[in-house]
């Protein structure tokens, strides 16, 4: 039955978006080391199962995200977001026990289904809050994003470079099962049996999300844009250990400090700079400005040789973060106020399928240019029968480059089509 939800159980969300967030960015340092562990197979192998295993996970994940949302409704949200959580904790435990690469693989795929919570962690959020205090308390679920995203790749290349690749692994599953315990004692159940509805698999079907782009085709290029510079974006998490340690050698830990880095960066310019920058110089100036030094940080990523200047890079690559709110202020000033919730929910899916398309994509092109001797194949099409024509591990970041320019050119496409914003208009 339905209790009042206390302090605690607000900080068992945070927590528990802090630990799913952790547990993706723990394993980024050590995934080449493990998976070259368990098959015995390069660098540039590796980096095509990571690949691999990123596109099951993500996959999962779009698909179980309204699943679970809808499993919420039904039965409540405290089931959903406690078995969640033990099954999450339990599959690092397989993980980090795992022989081969094809539990692996398993493990990744129940991983990605099981972390689809965030949607259930919403609604609790707003079972529990007042109108007032909602903002501030979804505010703190955006928190633990930005915050895991620092805290798991520093904890991952502590440990991996302490004890080995598989100790984040334990570290997560141990972490999974205290929270697990904790939300056992201060969680309530917050929805009232009389807001339940019957679970229905039609209403549980993420690719219907896209039905909406129908009813707002002016959305479509801006969308476009969205999505394009998504699947660029998605190169470095996708690729940025095997280009790391393929170029600079470097250890578990010192990947793990530069993705800790773009992680303070990003808060940094998401959390701050956004309300500053944005209210300056419009929205549209704001999205173009951010795509440019994006697109600018692809090339040097690609051809980067010094240390020093990957940090620079990683700080300048940061005002790209200007982009997406910009965007989004566009499209939620252009769009009805009733059709602002579909909207975003049709954004959020298509997103999400920039995440199953482009870390498999960019990892096969790393792993082509790093290993010229393979053939080269995409989607089934021989590009380079006998391997590609030169080494170079950057290759990623040029093609990220490349669709950045796409992108641009839908944004410019974007403003033709779509009204300029309201605040831009004549008050009087």
């Amino acid at each position: 039955m339905p209790q009042r939800a206390g302090a605690s159980a607000l900080i068992f969300i945070f927590v528990t978006v802090l630990l799913n967030m952790i547990g993706f960015g723990v394993i980024m340092p050590v995934m080449p080391q493990l998976i070259m562990e368990v098959t015995g197979d390069d660098l540039a192998h590796a980096a095509k199962w990571g690949g691999t295993l990123t596109f099951v996970y993500a996959l999962m994940q779009f698909i179980m995200m309204p699943i679970m949302g809808g499993l919420s409704d039904r039965f409540g949200r405290r089931p959903v977001l406690l078995v969640s959580l033990l099954a999450y904790s339990v599959d690092f435990l397989v993980m980090a026990l795992a022989p081969t690469i094809m539990i692996i693989a398993v493990a990744r795929l129940i991983a990605g289904a099981f972390a689809a919570t965030f949607s259930t962690a919403n609604a609790y959020i707003a079972d529990i809050s007042p109108p007032e205090k909602r903002a501030a308390n979804f505010g703190l679920v955006g928190a633990a994003f930005g915050l895991g995203f620092i805290i798991g790749p520093a904890i991952g290349g502590l440990l991996g470079d302490a004890y080995g690749p598989r100790a984040p692994f334990f570290f997560v599953a141990a972490i999974g099962a205290l929270n697990f315990l904790f939300g056992l004692i201060v969680l309530p159940e917050t929805l009232k049996p009389e807001n339940r509805r019957t679970f229905e698999w039609r209403r549980a079907n993420a690719v219907g999300n896209f039905n909406q782009f129908a009813k707002y085709p002016v959305m479509l290029p801006i969308v476009t844009v969205l999505f394009i510079a998504q699947i660029a974006h998605w190169s470095y998490p996708s690729v940025w250990a095997y280009y790391a340690t393929e170029k600079f050698a470097w250890t578990e830990i010192e990947i793990a400090a530069s993705l800790s880095f773009v992680g303070l960066m990003a808060a940094i310019v998401q959390g701050g700079l956004t309300r500053i920058v944005i209210p300056k110089i419009g929205e549209r100036l704001a999205a173009l400005f951010a795509m440019t030094m994006t697109f600018v940080s692809y090339i040097a990523f690609a051809f980067v040789e010094t240390v020093w200047a990957v940090y620079a890079l990683i700080a300048l690559s940061s005002l790209g973060g200007l982009a997406q709110p910009a965007l989004q202020g566009i499209m939620s000033r252009t769009m009805p106020a009733n059709a602002q919730g579909e909207l975003q929910g049709a954004v959020a899916a298509i997103m999400s399928v920039s995440m199953v398309i482009s870390p498999w994509l960019m990892t096969q092109i790393f792993a082509a240019f790093s290993d010229p001797g393979e053939p080269v194949m995409l989607f089934g099409i021989t590009l380079f029968a006998e391997g590609a024509p030169f080494y170079f591990p950057g290759a990623p970041f040029v093609v990220s480059a490349l669709l950045e320019v796409i992108a641009i050119g839908f944004l410019f496409i974007a403003f033709a089509r779509i009204r300029r914003p309201r605040e831009d208009a004549d008050p009087s």
